[in-house]
């Protein structure tokens, strides 16, 4: 099987670890470079450009499935997520499953005055109860690919009337998730979504935007851009861009490269490329006597026992990553059969 990304892409390894950073195509680099350039010779109009802020935004939008109006733009995770733990008042019950990323779970942790409450992953629906404010948890668990049902965690919220926050971090790119069926996502951009660190995503309901305060609002927040440069932003803007943080521009600007590319590409393309490479390492592991952690239909394998190996996989420069005791390889657009092939030789011996 050949790659998605084509020429866009030239890996120098066998790149199997787009679960904790995704190679950047070289659209984006050279979008990057340019304004890097332009900073460096004084030749540019600033440090950055709006429009490719605009672009970023209008694509992860597309991509979300809802409008661009309920897209706030970002550097990280976590922000959006204290943003949002900020918002919730003293007491409030929020979900979490056990062992998912840290960036969903402590911005809610550190506050000290929220009742945290823990489910296995595949109860998470069933633990929804009245009282519970919100249920928050990653679409796709980092740890080892495990995909949520959003479907019964969504209905169970909604029964009990409680707001849902999905980290589509692991998922956007690959899975489709619509996002405008639970009141906040939150993504980070550098892994599946091809970006550069320093661009996340955050999108909100209509409803769910009026119990947000937009705290880290500078001018940027202002519904007149350029006329909310001095003193106190007279007018925030109407839609979720109040909530936009303080943009890297470099970031963006590649990142409306990278992910106008996979716009082209198609995320039914490339869910059904990068699911087909994972079920061959499955099968191959299970060939060779190792048994994956059970993540139906996901692009991310997790492999006990096998940590052992990771120096072997590096010396053949095949790059997984170390997770919760597991070897843990993640597919994507610029792999191919013989990526997944080089992989199981070198765990055969």
């Amino acid at each position: 099987m050949d790659t998605l990304g084509g020429a866009e892409f030239a890996p120098e390894t066998t790149y199997l670890n787009t679960a904790s950073c995704g190679l950047l195509p070289r659209r984006a680099v050279e979008a990057v470079h340019a304004l890097a350039e332009e900073n460096a010779s004084g030749r540019g109009a600033g440090a950055g450009n709006f429009e490719a802020v605009g672009a970023a935004r209008a694509s992860f939008a597309r991509l979300a499935g809802v409008p661009a109006e309920r897209v706030a733009t970002g550097g990280g995770v976590s922000i959006h997520v204290g943003l949002i733990a900020a918002s919730l008042p003293t007491g409030a019950e929020v979900l979490v499953p056990e062992g998912d990323f840290s960036s969903v779970i402590t911005p809610f942790s550190v506050r000290g005055d929220l009742k945290l409450r823990y489910a296995p992953l595949a109860d998470l629906a069933e633990a929804v109860r009245p009282g519970t404010a919100l249920v928050a948890f990653s679409a796709v668990q980092s740890a080892d690919g495990r995909i949520a049902d959003l479907a019964a965690v969504r209905a169970a919220a909604a029964a009990h009337g409680a707001r849902t926050l999905v980290d589509t971090t692991q998922s956007a790119g690959w899975l489709t998730v619509d996002a405008g069926a639970f009141d906040y996502t939150v993504t980070g951009g550098f892994k599946f979504l091809v970006c550069p660190r320093g661009t996340s995503f955050l999108t909100v309901t209509e409803e769910a935007q009026e119990s947000l305060a937009p705290l880290h609002a500078g001018w940027i927040a202002g519904e007149d851009l350029w006329g909310s440069t001095y003193g106190p932003v007279k007018e925030l803007a109407h839609s979720a861009r109040r909530f936009d943080e303080p943009t890297s521009f470099l970031s963006y600007h590649g990142a409306a490269e990278s992910l106008a590319l996979l716009e082209e590409i198609g995320v039914d393309a490339i869910r059904a490329h990068n699911t087909a490479l994972a079920a061959r390492f499955r099968e191959g592991l299970i060939g060779l006597g190792h048994e994956p952690v059970p993540a139906e239909g996901s692009v991310i394998v997790s492999v006990p026992g096998l940590t052992h190996r990771h120096p072997d996989l590096e010396q053949a420069e095949v790059a997984v990553a170390i997770r919760a005791g597991n070897v843990r390889a993640a597919f994507h657009i610029y792999n191919s059969t013989a990526d997944v092939d080089r992989a199981l030789d070198v765990l055969a011996g």
